[in-house]
């Protein structure tokens, strides 16, 4: 047996457990079949978008660049079976951003306890003034197509996980599965809810597998991107 069959028995037998642990009494290899199908719609449709939105990602990194920093931004996240990958995105904060958002938590007890409870502020104090727009209709996220396509992503799946909140997520799901440029999370407004509640969106999908909910995930994503609602 080759080196390279090896690899792909060994990461098929790693996704038919991950999967039996997260689907219970689904049946592991009617979603496998169906996971192995959506890898190559992923495939199929992140070619096209990069394609066609290459120049709108070209002009968009050019005025992120205008303040001197670079335009991508690329930060460890944990992936499909815990494997850490690259997530890229168009940079919306500014180059000091660690410091500032340290800075900012230690002066102000009611954002420290916000950070704590979602992961997130609403009013981010590191976030540049092109960052806002890019975040409003999520155009930050457009380099992640490139993810999509190397198989670290997913179009739709659980929300991409940093690689220090891997303690804070109670559940199994996030293993299973590879992470979503979009998800159950993002279009149900998972935003206003803490960190540890994006477990029980994951199981939900996990559960409901399937064109039709991947479908409705897209279409509704596709009309908050429109409405400037983020996502």
């Amino acid at each position: 047996m080759k080196n390279d069959d090896i690899v792909y028995t060994a990461q098929l037998s790693l996704t038919q457990k991950s999967l039996h642990n997260v689907l219970g009494t689904r049946q592991p290899q009617n979603t496998l079949n169906f996971l192995m199908t959506k890898r190559i719609v992923d495939i199929f449709l992140s070619l096209i978008l990069i394609v066609l939105l290459a120049p709108l990602m070209l002009i968009l990194a050019a005025l992120v660049r205008l303040d001197g920093s670079p335009a991508i931004y690329g930060q460890k996240r944990l992936g499909q079976h815990g494997l850490r990958f690259t997530l890229w995105k168009l940079r919306t904060m500014s180059p000091d951003a660690e410091h500032a958002l340290a800075a900012y938590l230690a002066s102000d007890a009611k954002a420290g306890e916000e950070w704590r409870a979602n992961q997130k502020l609403r009013r981010d104090p590191r976030i540049t003034l092109i960052g806002r727009l890019l975040r409003k209709y999520s155009l930050d996220e457009l380099p992640q197509l490139f993810n999509v396509l190397h198989g670290d992503m997913s179009l739709i799946g659980p929300r991409p996980m940093m690689v220090d909140q891997e303690s804070l997520y109670p559940g199994l799901v996030y293993a299973g599965l590879r992470p979503g440029l979009t998800g159950l999370w993002q279009v149900s407004r998972g935003d206003d809810a803490t960190f540890a509640a994006r477990a029980h969106f994951d199981a939900a999908y996990a559960a409901t597998l399937s064109w039709r909910s991947d479908l409705k995930i897209a279409v509704t994503t596709i009309g908050y991107l429109f409405a400037g609602r983020g996502c």
